[in-house]
């Protein structure tokens, strides 16, 4: 462990000199905690955790932007003095991680097993393909999802930035995620309309489970408006929204596509772990592309509601001003290309 996150921290360019805070919460993954505390020293940078207590629980992968660190002004300035913070508690959403960024301050948020860290584990590689992608991303104005069990939703771009995760940062008040390896924006406000059809196979990353019924959401001005389906998995989908009694849930997030040849679609299936996974393989992995509800604030929107919900569709088509970049899953560009 402490050499693997060594070398996660030369990724991230830690250097002699530089201060490393790792946060936490409670006893929640102690060991990783010192493992890293240790990488940093081993690497001449100065290193410190700060530990909050964990009254609110770990959150959960769909209820999000609530945190312990919340209304803690101490805790909250020694994290911007440092030059890297390791979220260990998930700070996601919330106010909180946006003004530690904000302040300078890189950080990277670590929640996966350590066997998916390991299989998933980023190269220089990916990096340059997922920021290949951004460079196309974030001049495009039309983004096009289609698919043969008829998917067929537009969104119009241009009014939020393009978020790059290749599992690594170096970069003074970057965000990324230890793994990943995708890269997503979001619509304009109003501006995504069409059918989003969800098959057996796709995932309900927040659930940590695959479809097993045919789905289909109707998608107006940005919001779902109609989920259909015969099966239980429409009634999950549409309970779980309605459950948080705020109309904004129904809001359409972000939106991008997978380039991590080292994530697998199918890992939900293999894993022994399951209820320890933060699902980055089903969010990665090659060629899917990632539609999802809910917040718009890590790019600057205002709709902070809790629910977020991330489905990865397999088998779909993008385009990005009738540019081809996934055809049925499969990634065309060479410049993106594994």
């Amino acid at each position: 462990m402490l050499h693997l996150f060594q070398e996660e921290l030369r990724l991230c360019k830690v250097s002699p000199g530089e201060t490393v805070a790792v946060l936490t919460a409670g006893t929640v993954r102690a060991d990783y905690a010192q493992a890293f505390l240790l990488a940093a020293r081993h690497l001449g940078a100065n290193s410190f955790q700060v530990n909050i207590p964990n009254d609110l629980g770990m959150l959960s992968a769909a209820s999000i932007g609530k945190t312990p660190l919340a209304n803690c002004r101490p805790a909250i300035n020694a994290l911007k003095e440092a030059d890297m913070v390791i979220d260990l508690l998930g700070l996601l959403f919330s106010q909180e991680q946006l003004e530690i960024t904000n302040s300078g301050t890189r950080m990277l948020y670590v929640a996966e097993p350590f066997h998916v860290l390991k299989q998933m584990f980023p190269t220089e590689s990916l990096r340059k393909r997922v920021e290949n992608a951004a460079e196309r991303f974030k001049t495009a104005r039309l983004l096009h999802v289609t698919s043969k069990a008829g998917t067929d939703i537009r969104y119009q771009l241009g009014q939020y930035p393009v978020m790059t995760e290749y599992g690594y940062t170096d970069t003074p008040g970057r965000w990324d995620h230890f793994p990943s390896g995708f890269l997503f924006t979001h619509g304009n406000d109003d501006g995504v309309d069409g059918t989003v059809v969800l098959m057996p196979g796709d995932a309900i990353a927040a659930f940590r489970r695959y479809l097993t019924s045919r789905v289909v959401l109707t998608v107006e001005k940005g919001h779902v408006t109609k989920i259909e389906g015969d099966g239980m998995d429409a009634d999950l989908i549409s309970d779980y929204l309605s459950s948080f009694d705020d109309p904004r849930a129904y809001a359409v997030s972000h939106i991008g596509w997978g380039l991590n040849e080292r994530a697998k679609w199918f890992h939900m299936v293999e894993t022994r772990e399951l209820n320890r996974e933060r699902a980055m393989n089903s969010l990665s992995f090659y060629g899917n592309v990632l539609f999802s509800t809910g917040p718009n604030t890590e790019l600057g929107g205002t709709n902070d509601t809790a629910c977020h919900l991330d489905l990865p569709l397999r088998n779909c088509s993008l385009t990005l001003d009738g540019e081809l970049i996934v055809e049925r899953g499969t990634i065309v560009p060479a410049d993106m290309r594994k």
